[in-house]
């Protein structure tokens, strides 16, 4: 950091407010002064006041006003999203010292469900076995969603499959760091045809009645995709569930066959509840890494990628 840049930032630290954040975020959300002020139970006048005292901390205008309210300016937005991310790490924070002495940190995590239950479960027991103790809350989510929880600041960092669409401009840079190739088995109904046979091509694959993941989720964006490089038409679910654990149940009932993660399906097999069946081409693995936000260093993130070091 310069020496202008610091004598910037603590001009703007010193006459700046929570309450200001606060007031910045409402004032997007309402789309006016008016709305504004009747969340935050202050005068028109009053919150008009307090704006401009922000504006000119910030040395710039955050807002446009016109007759039908305000909207952000592009420096505005960007403003407005890092005041959101304070506010939410202020919430944090709070909670974190609630907690007592006997918790140091809450380290929240996001994972789609096939990463959660077939790969965090060591890294979390990792996790809280730390000491000093800590705490861990876990966002179980499709891939977009916990992208959006990543940037709004709900989330400290994902484990996750690279989401289909990156983050829109102006939203805060991410951080990708691969950890591993995430494989993903075919699975059957024991006594099924198809787990006797020792290849079997998609186009017959294509016949069968399937129980998929979430449209939205990266299993089943993989298993549509092994379908169509084979040159067959990926075919309607008769069930769709977000839980892999759900759709091996589903299929060990016999409604279907089903993709799931490797490690999920291997205990499944290894019960006897379902089959393997042998694909050609078998589905391409999947790249899984660790996302967060970048910037300013988190110590909930070192310490995930501590426990994701260990459980490599």
């Amino acid at each position: 950091m310069t020496r202008s840049t610091a004598y910037e930032t603590a001009q703007l630290v010193s006459r700046l407010r929570f309450r200001h954040l606060q007031l910045m975020t409402e004032l997007k959300r309402g789309g006016s002064l008016r709305a504004a002020a009747q969340v935050l139970n202050l005068t028109q006048p009053a919150l008009s006041k307090a704006l401009g005292e922000i504006e000119s901390a910030f040395g710039f205008a955050l807002f446009t006003r016109t007759a039908r309210g305000v909207t952000p300016t592009a420096s505005g937005e960007v403003a407005i999203r890092g005041a959101g991310l304070l506010l939410q790490e202020l919430a944090h924070v709070r909670n974190e010292a609630a907690a007592g002495a006997g918790v140091t940190a809450i380290v929240r995590i996001g994972a789609p469900p096939f990463v959660a239950q077939g790969y965090l479960p060591q890294v979390l027991k990792l996790l809280c076995s730390h000491a000093p103790p800590l705490r861990v809350q876990l966002l179980e989510e499709r891939v977009p969603l916990l992208v959006q929880a990543l940037i709004a600041g709900e989330v400290d960092a994902l484990v996750t499959s690279y989401p289909a669409q990156m983050p829109h401009a102006g939203a805060p840079a991410l951080v990708y760091e691969k950890l591993f190739d995430a494989e993903f088995h075919i699975i059957a109904p024991p006594g099924h045809a198809l787990a006797r046979a020792r290849q079997v091509t998609w186009q017959r694959l294509a016949q069968e009645p399937w129980v998929m993941p979430a449209p939205a989720s990266m299993v089943r964006r993989v298993i549509e995709e092994s379908f169509m490089r084979a040159g067959a038409v990926p075919p309607v679910p008769i069930v769709e569930s977000t839980s892999p654990v759900t759709n091996v149940q589903l299929v060990a009932a016999g409604l279907g066959l089903s993709a799931t993660p490797a490690a999920t399906a291997r205990h499944a097999i290894s019960l006897g509840q379902v089959k393997r069946v042998r694909a050609t081409p078998e589905i391409a693995p999947g790249p899984v890494a660790l996302i967060y936000r970048a910037g300013v260093e988190n110590p909930r993130v070192q310490l995930l990628r501590a426990a994701l070091a260990a459980r490599a």
